[in-house]
């Protein structure tokens, strides 16, 4: 009987000790094997149309690889960008901020000496620092300086050129520089720091696809990490240019399309040569065992220009590029991800190009930078459930001109717009895509509500770091822009209207907050700030003292409820810097 016993006991122990190493191996598995984390391929098209890819109905342009993955992926109808133009959203995009808030909402010009902020961390620099392999290609607008180039901003490998655009020819444009013409478009590609040895006759976006197949074939030669490969091509930006032979594969059988003006049949075999490369980008994926575990996000960079020059498409949508109609800042964009990302889906709620940066931080396991200042959320398990990630918060777009400043909020079903002349349409984009019926009339509430989100909002901004030319500058200083006072005529505003010869400092006109305004040094302050108040007599109105500089050396100042509005003087002092402004303060309605 003991012996009976002792022999049930012997096999409990062994069966207990095998379970337990069963348990050990298992827990060692996801111990040592956590979700593997994927590549992501970012395909960013420049100035491309809103129905100029077959997935949103195109006419006269074919796009197969591209159809393909939004097939087997998830399709966005309302996706945005931070900004209707190529530099302002591609900053945008990269910091995760509306470029209002990080002074860039213009463009830079050639040979500019500015770039965007260096203390802005892009999300390119996040996943490099969370051990991923990064790279670059094409086009980067964002700053030619050192301490703005791709390498400095988070990419281990930049292929491309550092301008707004190119010509298409290799032979053509290197010919044309070589013989004095130095136009920015004509400049030779950089690969890093270096000029790229770039071969004659070869077609831009060919040569850009290419480079992307070997960056994807070299990661994968080289170690287990995963890669963020942004593919930036400028196709199908103007210049327009393409190549003889995809023209001609568009006019034959299958295709044989006609085509009224020569212009767009050569914008079409443009975007016809991206969608190419796209398709050579997947074959290189599956080649090397990553397609799988790859996601492969497509948008434009803003809307299609759809005059003669740009030649684009945005049906149904009204505007182009530059608007704030929907046709400015709305966008084709799909989600590619197999298992991962729904496939053959339709993601009609509204998502905004600056989601991408918190999006891409939890895929990669990482957090975002401590007080990094973020205007995106995370979208994807809502994307993965159908489920409205934004419901009731507002995407905005703001672009100025040099008179004006227009603006467009979507929230839900809504879209409120402004040419900024302070009066607003409403429309119910769900139903009216092309913005044809003004309803602000019979949603008073809808309106004064997003009217009230966009004033917040522009409060956020600050004075632009950069303009396009010399002349836009002018204007904008010469007109009294941004003139928030045209495009919210309701809420109080201060305006510059006289600088000291020496002008160290700025004020930023803004809708004041509770009466307060921003003011700034243009150069580096430590000392503590003091500003005096005095009217056009010189009699001194308010004192403020004390003051601590924050946020790149700018500060409010809390103007006096009792203070009537009219022209006043302000002077502004920190240690031995200090400016005079003359201000014109108009009170709201």
């Amino acid at each position: 009987m003991m012996n009976c016993i002792k022999s049930i006991g012997n096999s409990r122990f062994l069966f207990l000790s095998f379970f337990s190493l069963i348990l050990l191996v298992v827990q060692s598995s996801f111990a040592f094997k956590p979700p593997k984390r994927p590549n992501i391929v970012f395909i960013l098209a420049d100035d491309l149309g809103y129905a100029d890819v077959g997935f949103n109905g195109a006419v006269d342009i074919v796009t197969p690889n591209l159809d393909k993955l939004v097939a087997n992926g998830t399709m966005f109808t309302s996706a945005y960008v931070a900004h209707s133009f190529c530099g302002p959203s591609r900053a945008g995009l990269l910091t995760g901020r509306y470029p209002h808030g990080i002074g860039s909402q213009f463009n830079l010009k050639k040979d500019s000496k500015k770039g965007i902020d260096t203390n802005e961390v892009f999300f390119s620099k996040v996943l490099q620092d969370a051990n991923y392999k990064t790279a670059l290609i094409g086009k980067w607008h964002l700053g030619e300086e050192h301490q703005y180039h791709p390498n400095e901003r988070g990419f281990d490998y930049f292929y491309g050129f550092l301008g707004g655009g190119h010509n298409y020819f290799t032979s053509q444009y290197l010919d044309a520089y070589a013989n004095g013409n130095k136009w920015d478009y004509n400049r030779p590609l950089r690969e890093n720091l270096e000029l790229a040895d770039e071969p004659r006759d070869v077609y831009l976006t060919d040569w850009f696809s290419q480079k992307g197949v070997e960056y994807i074939n070299k990661s994968e030669e080289q170690d287990e990490d995963p890669f963020l490969l942004f593919m930036s091509y400028n196709a199908p930006h103007s210049i327009l240019e393409a190549k003889e032979k995809d023209k001609k594969t568009l006019e034959e059988k299958p295709y044989s399309f006609e085509y009224k003006d020569d212009r767009r049949q050569i914008y079409a075999a443009m975007v016809y040569a991206l969608d190419r490369g796209v398709g050579e980008l997947v074959a290189a994926l599956k080649k090397n065992g990553e397609f799988e575990n790859t996601l492969i996000v497509f948008l434009s960079d803003n809307g299609g220009r759809t005059d003669k020059v740009g030649m684009a498409t945005n049906t149904p949508l009204r505007g182009g590029k530059g608007d704030t109609f929907e046709g400015g800042f709305r966008v084709p964009m799909f989600l590619h991800w197999p298992n991962k990302i729904p496939a053959g889906k339709v993601y009609d709620y509204p998502v905004s190009s600056l989601d991408f940066y918190p999006m891409f931080a939890a895929l990669a396991g990482t957090e975002i930078p401590k007080n990094k200042v973020i205007d995106g959320i995370d979208i994807l398990d809502d994307v993965v459930k159908n489920k409205n990630a934004r419901k009731g918060k507002s995407i905005f777009a703001m672009r100025h001109t040099a008179t004006n400043n227009r603006v467009g909020v979507r929230k839900d079903q809504w879209k409120l717009y402004s040419s900024g002349n302070g009066k607003w349409s409403l429309f119910n984009i769900s139903n009216d895509i092309g913005e044809t019926k003004n309803l602000s009339a019979s949603h008073k509430n809808v309106v004064k509500e997003m009217v009230q989100e966009a004033h917040e909002w522009s409060k956020t901004h600050i004075q632009p770091e950069f303009f396009d030319n010399g002349k836009l500058e002018k204007a904008w200083k010469s007109n009294g822009m941004p003139n928030f006072s045209k495009t919210f005529p309701t809420q109080s505003v201060v305006s510059d209207i006289w600088n000291d010869e020496v002008n160290s400092g700025y004020l930023y006109q803004n809708p004041m907050n509770n009466n307060e305004f921003l003011l700034g040094f243009n150069s580096s302050v430590t000392e503590e700030v003091s500003i005096h108040l005095f009217d056009e007599n010189g009699s001194l109105m308010q004192v403020e003292q004390n003051i601590v500089s924050s946020n790149k050396n700018q500060f409010g100042f809390s103007i006096d409820s009792e203070i009537s509005e009219g022209n006043y003087i302000v002077r502004v002092m920190s240690g031995k810097n200090e400016f005079t402004k003359k201000i014109n303060i108009e009170k709201g309605i």
